[in-house]
C-alpha cells in the first residue's frame, strides 16, 4: 500500500523540478570585460555581407551610430572611416574586417571595434504573404587587447500576413504589398529595429558609457 502512494508524489516531484527548470531565469550575461576595458571610444567597421543584398552593408551601416551614440560612446563617423579606409587600398567590407586590431587602433585610436556580419537581409515573398527580414551578428572588441567585450545576434522582422480566410483578398494584399515595397524599401526601417535590439536590449544590451546622460 504504502509503496503504491509513494508513486504519484514522486510523480508529482519530477513533474514540479521540470516546471521550475522550466520557469528559471537565463542566465545573465558576463560584462566583467566591458568594464574592466571601460572603452570610450568605437570605431564601426563596415559589415561583412553574407546576402545577395550588395547594398546591405552601407544600408546596416547608417542605423548603428545613433544607438551607440546614445549609449554614451564616441562614435567615429561611419562615413569618415570608410573612406579612410577605401583610401588606403581596401575597396570593401571583407577587406576592412581583415585590418589587424593594433593598426586600427594606431592609426585611428579607437578603444574599441564594432565588428558586424550581415547573415540574412531583404524581402521575401510567399504566395500570399510577404516580409521584410535582417538577421545580423556583432560583436564589439578591445582594440588594444583582442578581447571580445560584448556580443549580440539579432533578428528583426516586418510582416504583411493577409487574412488567410479569404484566399482572393490575401492574393491581392500580397501582390500590393509587393508592388509598395518595390517602390519603398522597408530594411533600413528593419535594420534599425535590429539594431535597437541588440544594443537597448534590458537583459543583454550594451553597457552604458561614459558619455551617456544621466536618467531623469
Amino acid at each position: 500500500m504504502m509503496k503504491w502512494l509513494r508513486k504519484p508524489w514522486s510523480l508529482l516531484a519530477l513533474c514540479l523540478s521540470f516546471w521550475l527548470t522550466g520557469c528559471a531565469t537565463p542566465p545573465a550575461y558576463n560584462y566583467d570585460a566591458l568594464m574592466a576595458a571601460s572603452p570610450r571610444s568605437i570605431v564601426v567597421i563596415p559589415p561583412k555581407n553574407n546576402s545577395l543584398e550588395v547594398h546591405a552593408p552601407y544600408i546596416y551601416l547608417s542605423t548603428i551610430s545613433r544607438p551607440l551614440g546614445n549609449k554614451g560612446y564616441y562614435v567615429f563617423p561611419v562615413a569618415v572611416i570608410d573612406t579612410f579606409m577605401k583610401e588606403n587600398g581596401l575597396p570593401t567590407p571583407e577587406e576592412m574586417n581583415l585590418v589587424p586590431l593594433d593598426k586600427i587602433h594606431q592609426h585611428i585610436g579607437a578603444d574599441a571595434v564594432l565588428y558586424t556580419e550581415i547573415l540574412d537581409w531583404g524581402q521575401k515573398y510567399n504566395i500570399i504573404s510577404s516580409s521584410t527580414v535582417v538577421r545580423v551578428s556583432m560583436r564589439l572588441v578591445d582594440a588594444r587587447t583582442g578581447t571580445q567585450l560584448w556580443d549580440a545576434s539579432i533578428s528583426a522582422v516586418r510582416s504583411s500576413d493577409a487574412n488567410s480566410n479569404n484566399v482572393i483578398g490575401s492574393l491581392l494584399s500580397a501582390v500590393a504589398s509587393q508592388i509598395a515595397n518595390s517602390i519603398s524599401d522597408q530594411t533600413e526601417e528593419v535594420s534599425r529595429m535590429a539594431t535597437n535590439q541588440a544594443i537597448y536590449h534590458p537583459q543583454k544590451g550594451l553597457l552604458e558609457g561614459p558619455y551617456a546622460l544621466p536618467k531623469q
